[in-house]
């Protein structure tokens, strides 16, 4: 099961206090993220974590090719809606190749509560 973990810049925070409060659960899991993302994942928790490029630099189509090809089951995507990204193509993409491969993408916190559990449920893990 390979879930994959990514946050803007002003979310990166948020995002590691949700992989400490869940570490036990996403340790479970295989994980990849974005390259600045993962490193700071990595620092912060003792998770394993594959990192690929960072979002702006390819990272986040590096993801989205792992979702068209059945590697990636959920996304947690923790985004700042309130600043441009200068590679929202990118962004727009891998949401859109999670619609069509009917795969879960969590893009703020509640949601990735309810991705984690339902994966945790589904896989019985715990």
């Amino acid at each position: 099961m390979r879930i994959a973990l990514i946050a803007h810049d002003e979310k990166k925070d948020d995002l590691i206090g949700f992989a400490r409060n869940h570490e036990a659960r996403l340790a479970q899991f295989d994980l990849i993220a974005t390259g600045t993302t993962g490193a700071r994942l990595m620092d912060a928790t003792d998770l394993d974590v594959e990192r690929k490029a960072s979002g702006p630099l390819g990272g986040d189509m590096m993801i989205g090719a792992e979702v068209a090809t059945g590697d990636c089951e959920a996304i947690v995507f923790i985004r700042d809606v309130l600043t441009a990204q200068p590679h929202e193509p990118d962004i727009s993409a891998l949401m859109r190749i999670c619609d069509v491969h009917d795969v879960p993408l969590a893009t703020n916190l509640s949601t990735a509560e309810h991705v984690i559990d339902g994966l945790a449920a589904e896989h019985d893990l715990d």
